[in-house]
């Protein structure tokens, strides 16, 4: 067997195989003389037809398959000859196949990049310093009792957190514009999930009023008709509620798990949760610019093979968070991909097969080990959240996909904590709340 490589162009290359006649038409034979002891032809008994028969009749599907069964059986020990490890699935095509010739396949496919880690001591980050402050468990006690928060209909005039109905309806230069009329619309005065001049012209007006308010819209307003725009809305006030918060009694209590502490243990509680919550964001944001840097120190190719792969898995991961994979309404594939076409995935796919690559050099460069015990902390973290941890445990150890996931994401972590220790860290006093909404607005690295 003959095998030649061509390199294509970046990480593409061709390997070129060439089987020799004789395995060839032997490899057909073979399949001839066993269709011979089994089919059935029409004039003969049982096993008893000529080859040449056999072969008039099934010599094309004799070849087809033969094709099949050397490409597949060969294609490993053309690897083998060249010391070539694909990074992606070949696409096979067959150049020769004629009588009494060799059969002739060539196999296109990706390799992995040749990677030189740089200095990775040159990464520079900054790690914040956040203490919890008696007034960040305050303003969780409160995010919980507005959770348990009841609305009342009051007579007066509406006021910063009230609730109130209204109906109303935008005009553009005194026309009325598609979007800007609602009927019996609810909003909470200061949340501003609606326009903020709207929500504040609702101030001072009581239940059965009718007046205009003046908003102006956003010059990043999604609309561009509407952006930068002075418009008028008529509004139609209908009611007004209030939010009454529950006390921190022993129901509130029990209904958050304390048991015994009052309310000093559910303070203690609260600052735990902080506590925990403040050391995850500070990890994701050392690990989102450690990723950051080290995908910017090292500009590499990748495989195209491996990006169309993420590509599917970020596909399949919108459809999921979107809902588009619901039995009931369940897209077909070519309308997930109209819907939710490769380029929008590709930047971010690409990103994520260079630092898994990277990862993936860094810890062979440095020898990681990986951290089994690691493993079952994390899967003993996740599983506490549930109601039946064991029952959580049980299912992600039957699953290897789910194990195999979690070991990527501790050695991962090990990895960061790797290149973390070794960087230039400078540290950052910053507040739980900033430090929290810096993490909301990130992306994911």
């Amino acid at each position: 067997m003959e095998v030649q490589v061509e390199s294509a162009g970046g990480l593409l290359r061709r390997l070129h195989v060439t089987i020799p006649a004789d395995r060839f038409e032997h490899e057909i034979g073979e399949r001839l003389k066993r269709l011979a002891s089994r089919v059935r032809v029409p004039g003969f008994r049982p096993g008893k037809a000529p080859l040449k028969v056999i072969q008039q009749q099934y010599g094309a599907d004799a070849r087809n398959d033969a094709v099949s069964e050397l490409v597949r059986t060969t294609w490993p020990q053309a690897l083998d000859q060249v010391k070539i490890q694909p990074a992606s699935q070949p696409n096979f095509q067959v150049t020769t196949e004629a009588v009494g010739q060799p059969l002739v396949y060539v196999a296109s496919f990706d390799v992995y990049p040749e990677i030189t880690l740089g200095d990775l001591s040159s990464l520079k980050l900054v790690r914040p310093q956040v203490e919890v402050t008696d007034a960040d468990v305050e303003r969780l006690i409160d995010n919980l009792r507005k959770s348990r928060r009841t609305l009342a209909v009051v007579e007066r005039p509406a006021q910063q957190g009230d609730v109130v109905t209204l109906d109303f309806e935008g005009k553009l230069d005194g026309e009325a514009f598609q979007g800007g009329k609602s009927d019996n619309a609810s909003v909470e005065i200061g949340e501003r999930r609606f326009l903020p001049d709207l929500e504040d012209g609702l101030i001072g007006h009581a239940a059965g009023e009718t007046f205009d308010v003046e908003v102006n819209f956003p010059a990043d307003y999604r609309n561009e008709t509407l952006a930068g725009k002075k418009t008028v809305f008529t509004v139609n006030l209908k009611e007004v509620r209030e939010a009454r918060l529950p006390e921190i009694d022993e129901a509130f209590l029990t209904a958050h798990g304390i048991e015994e502490g009052g309310e000093a243990g559910l303070r203690a509680k609260c600052r735990e949760a902080l506590e925990t919550e403040r050391n995850k964001a500070v990890n994701n944001r050392l690990k989102r610019e450690v990723m950051e840097q080290l995908f910017d120190l090292h500009p590499i190719d990748v495989p195209a093979g491996l990006v169309a792969e993420e590509v599917e898995r970020m596909r399949a991961e919108t459809a999921n968070r979107i809902g588009a994979n619901n039995p009931a309404q369940k897209l077909k594939p070519e309308q997930l991909r109209a819907m939710l076409p490769a380029e929008m995935f590709e930047p971010s796919a690409k990103r994520r097969v260079a630092l898994g690559l990277l990862i993936g050099e860094i810890i062979n460069a440095r020898n990681v080990q990986f951290d089994p015990a690691r493993v079952e902390a994390a899967l003993s973290a996740i599983a506490a959240d549930f109601e039946d941890p064991s029952e959580v445990v049980k299912m992600y150890q039957q699953r290897q996909d789910l194990m195999q996931g979690l070991r990527s994401v501790v050695i991962e972590e090990q990895v960061v904590e790797l290149l973390v220790a070794g960087a230039q860290v400078t540290e950052e006093a910053m507040s739980l709340e900033d430090l929290l909404k810096s993490q909301n607005q990130a992306q994911p690295a």
